[in-house]
């Protein structure tokens, strides 16, 4: 009796170990990074958590820890050697810094970026069908003849100057590819470099008497400075056009913006479909296919622009 006791208590400890073992292999770390507390990157992050949550990665086998760099290239780097002494199951980044910042040091874990407006050219992927690493995502990149399509339909452009910041790769990558465009709509480009703060106060006022439209790129100093730069344009009635969704709600005139949400959301289905075995090289890097025509009519009102009517039967969303 005694023997059968034992055997049976062995048994009881066995199957407990086991079990628990079998939880502590189901749960999950992922760890999300965002570069800065931007709209963009924190709807993007709700869009790639919603998708997780909704597919059954969610509490108590699942634990998301989100950390923000604020903006900051040194906090991203304590953060990034964070995430890899925990050893996380994936990492979700929102933002070409912090998506750099995670795919230079950790090379083992799958990576899943969203908001980065051209990979390939930023160094992070090979190419937009493999990245050839750990890392799959979706890009921000937009189609710059829509842009500018729905631009020439609100006001004549004769020449567009763009606010960018140099060594910024999507602020360039977003220079370049309106720059490629400017030959077709018989139009001049003129790129507005900001390394500084107080080259925006110096700068502007001469590129306000001298260009036509402002293109709001995705520069963090522009964006930054976006108060500032918009209460300069309104003054001297100058349109402003971005391809950002949050800088039309902080201001902007007019935009034709993807959904940093849908972003996080399709970045969330490449996500699962990592956390279910499939390799991050063998999915594809993509761009959504939709774009919504945006216009602030706040600014429109305070700078007195007047809106034709064909462009606003193109409009899908209104900052009022």
């Amino acid at each position: 009796m005694w023997i059968i006791k034992k055997v049976v208590f062995s048994a009881v400890v066995f199957l407990i170990v086991f079990l628990f073992s079998i939880e502590a292999r189901a749960e999950k770390r992922i760890g999300v990074l965002l570069f800065s507390d931007e709209v963009r990157y924190v709807e993007a992050a709700k869009g790639f958590i919603d998708t997780l949550k909704e597919a059954g990665f969610r509490q108590p086998q699942t634990k998301i820890i989100t950390e923000n760099a604020g903006a900051n290239k040194a906090k991203a780097a304590e953060l990034v050697k964070k995430f890899n002494d925990a050893k996380m199951d994936l990492i979700f980044t929102a933002g070409t810094h912090a998506t750099t910042a995670v795919t230079q040091e950790i090379k083992d874990v799958p990576i899943v970026f969203s908001v980065v407006y051209d990979p390939v050219e930023a160094g992070i992927a090979k190419s937009w069908k493999s990245s050839g690493n750990n890392s799959t995502g979706i890009s921000s990149k937009i189609d710059m003849s829509k842009l500018m399509g729905s631009l020439i339909k609100y006001a004549p452009v004769k020449r567009l100057a763009v606010l960018y910041t140099p060594g910024e790769k999507n602020s360039e990558s977003q220079l370049k590819d309106i720059q490629e465009i400017q030959k077709s709509f018989g139009i001049k480009i003129v790129p507005v470099p900001l390394t500084k703060t107080e080259e925006v106060a110096q700068l502007l006022p001469l590129v306000l008497r001298k260009a036509d439209p402002l293109f709001i790129t995705g520069s963090n100093l522009v964006n930054r400075q976006l108060s500032t730069i918009m209460d300069m344009a309104i003054k001297a009635k100058v349109v402003t056009i971005t391809h950002l969704e949050d800088l039309v709600e902080k201001g902007v005139l007019l935009g034709v913006c993807p959904s940093t949400y849908l972003m996080g959301r399709l970045a969330g289905q490449k996500a699962v479909k990592i956390l279910k075995g499939v390799k991050p090289s063998s999915i594809p890097i993509e761009t959504l296919k939709q774009f919504d025509v945006m216009i602030n009519l706040k600014t429109a009102k305070a700078g007195g622009f007047q809106t034709p009517p064909d462009f606003m039967k193109t409009v899908k969303k209104t900052v009022e």
